[in-house]
């Protein structure tokens, strides 16, 4: 039972783009056999409704030690990608009542009626960021749209919500950047993961001496006057996935949309009719665009059965978004196609326990940063329309490394 072994599928970003290798995946089945940068195996369910029932299952797990490769010493320490799945005692790496214990706090903070009360602020935030992208621009209009825009949008707004100095932005791209990079050399990913883990140590220190307004701050002080070491360092774990999924996924969010719109005007040509709106160009391109391309991982803790394929005890699955958008049983004939007048149902922040839960807010910025700028650049378009948007080097994220556009 299962696929066989010259049906494996290497998930390389060097090699193909985001939209070719999820194709690649959803035409593989179900449940496909994979190839992870660094030589490490993998089974990938990248269509919807297996995928759905995995998240679902608690069966599969986020325990680390539950990894049969990784408690046999047959993945390495430095693995690239080791940040991603070994972040000690958080949300994401629980389940059961540990997750709820640690999830429910942080949920609380994100309801959508409280992050609507943020829209006032984002809506300044990227009116001063699309003053600063005019500016930024050469002799012929042209700009990098991520560097000036997608990306100081959400790590401005994650950082005013946990209290960051803002001028931690650049270093902290920097070693996201590095993060996500899933070609790092051995000694660079622990720099890379001790400098990451160093700056939320750092937050969580100024706000234990000089609290403030700010999420950092109330999670600090549920913890009391004197919290334990374990209840510290769970708290520096939650808050580094927070940040982290915080501003990464509306950074591809902005740029995916912005590029599918300005390669298809026929689609932007329907929200100004006012028939479509902007929320339906922000779930079309979150679901054939996923931000999250393939998420990691999820363990078997016995032999199950997904879609006709075996996984055994102690091996990982990881979950295809990218497979997922473009399942044609859930979207229609034509999934590979970018529509907004679909309205899809899609799962790109996730399913069950786990799904995100600041699902909310990058729905808001992602929606308000579409709706300013082409208010503001109603001639907005793409730099050099026939060149490739170079990929940003991770099977993960579903980025570019840059956005060149004329702004009009």
């Amino acid at each position: 039972m299962g696929l066989i072994e010259d049906r494996l599928v290497p998930l390389d970003p060097r090699t193909r783009t985001s939209a070719e290798e999820s194709e690649l995946l959803y035409a593989a089945g179900p449940v496909a056999r994979v190839e992870l940068p660094g030589a490490i195996r993998s089974w990938a369910v990248t269509h919807d409704a297996p995928a759905r029932a995995v998240m679902r299952d608690a069966r599969f797990v986020k325990d680390i030690n539950q990894w049969g490769a990784w408690t046999r010493g047959e993945t390495p320490r430095d693995w690239p990608m080791i940040g991603l799945v070994d972040i000690g005692t958080s949300m994401v790496s629980t389940d059961g009542a540990e997750h709820r214990r640690l999830r429910q706090p942080v949920a609380r903070e994100f309801t959508p009626q409280r992050v609507e009360k943020l829209r006032d602020r984002v809506e300044e935030i990227t009116r001063e960021l699309l003053d600063r992208t005019a500016r930024s621009a050469d002799a012929e209009g042209v700009v990098d749209l991520k560097d000036t825009f997608a990306f100081p949008l959400p790590i401005s707004v994650v950082g005013e919500l946990f209290g960051m100095p803002v001028e931690w932005h650049g270093p902290l791209r920097t070693l996201y950047d590095s993060y996500f990079d899933d070609s790092s050399a051995p000694e660079t990913v622990h720099e890379t993961l001790a400098g990451l883990r160093g700056y939320i140590a750092r937050l969580v220190e100024l706000k234990r001496t000089a609290p403030g307004a700010d999420l950092t701050s109330a999670l600090l002080a549920r913890l009391g006057d004197a919290p334990s070491d374990e209840a510290a360092q769970e708290l520096i774990a939650t808050l580094q996935t927070m940040i982290t999924a915080g501003h990464e996924t509306s950074v591809h969010a902005i740029v995916n949309a912005v590029r599918s719109l300005l390669s298809d005007p026929a689609q932007l040509g329907l929200v100004h009719t006012g028939r479509y709106t902007w929320d339906d160009v922000v779930e079309e391109s979150l679901r054939l665009d996923s931000p999250a391309l393939n998420f990691l991982f999820r363990f078997a803790t016995e032999d199950i059965e997904v879609a006709g394929t075996l996984i055994r005890a102690g091996e990982s699955v990881v979950i295809s978004y990218g497979g997922m958008g473009r399942d044609r049983a859930q979207h229609g004939a034509d999934a590979d196609r970018f529509d907004i007048t679909r309205r899809p149902r899609h799962t790109s922040f996730g399913h069950g326990p786990h799904s995100c839960p600041g699902s909310a807010l990058a729905r808001l910025e992602t929606t308000i940063a579409l709706r300013e700028l082409f208010a503001r650049f109603p001639g907005l378009r793409l730099a050099d329309p026939d060149a490739p948007l170079e990929r940003s080097p991770s099977v993960i994220v579903n980025g570019h490394r840059a956005l060149p556009v004329r702004l009009g």
